[in-house]
């Protein structure tokens, strides 16, 4: 756990802040450094939402609820879905997916032990990283939680032949806000879902802690945000 990081986090209530965000890697050691931390951040194994109350610093889990509201809309089947990466967003995302239905969620990373740490706490399946193109066969849904594709990191190199036309591919990163994973998917006619919207969504409900204002996510929000 890099020093910086205890240090910012203890310094959070001696600076008067409202709290922060945390972002990879930070999310599940970030779990460990805090006064306290929610029965959702216990249950996902991360945190990404820190609020400073009563001069204590207090951890939660709003990517859950980022995933969630940016996925739902766009699903018309539930049944499996495969998730790439084993990382702390990955823990949030794995428990929306089981909120949103999915009977049968796997887990593929480029580390096999940590995505079998998350399917044991979770309950997914886990199939080896060199074989997670045929893990895409009958799949609903898609979702790289990984930073393959962000920006000054390799792309995603993923073969998408076996994944049914009908699936939707979604991706966390937003930087680029069209990864080489879903313009590939866009070549092949799949409906895709963007991160920005994870982003905002999760943004959402912290900044209600902070500042007692909850912001709606709208189109206009989203433009905004694109401009900048």
């Amino acid at each position: 756990v890099p020093a910086s990081l205890a240090e910012f986090l203890r310094g959070l209530v001696s600076r008067g802040m409202a709290g922060c965000n945390i972002t990879l890697p930070h999310k599940e050691a970030a779990l460990h450094l805090l006064d306290e931390v929610d029965d959702l951040a216990v249950a996902v194994g991360a945190v990404n939402t820190v609020v400073v109350k009563n001069k204590k610093t207090i951890g939660t889990n709003t990517d859950v609820a980022g995933f969630y509201e940016n996925v739902k809309p766009h699903l018309s089947q539930t049944k499996k879905a495969v998730m790439l990466g084993a990382g702390g967003a990955a823990r949030g995302v794995a428990v929306a997916l089981s909120q949103l239905g999915f009977s049968h969620i796997v887990i593929t990373n480029r580390t096999r032990e940590k995505a079998e740490a998350i399917a044991k706490d979770q309950a997914l399946d886990v199939v080896a990283w060199e074989h997670r193109a045929d893990a895409l066969k009958d799949a609903d849904l898609l979702v790289n939680t990984t930073s393959l594709g962000l920006a000054g990191q390799p792309p995603l190199a993923l073969d998408l032949s076996l994944l049914p036309q009908q699936a939707i591919v979604a991706d966390i990163v937003y930087k680029p806000l069209i990864t080489p994973l879903l313009a590939q998917a866009e070549s092949r006619g799949h409906k895709t879902v963007d991160g920005l919207g994870m982003l905002l969504h999760q943004a959402a409900p912290g900044f209600c802690a902070w500042f007692g204002v909850m912001p709606e996510v709208t189109d206009e929000l989203r433009g905004f945000i694109l401009s900048a």
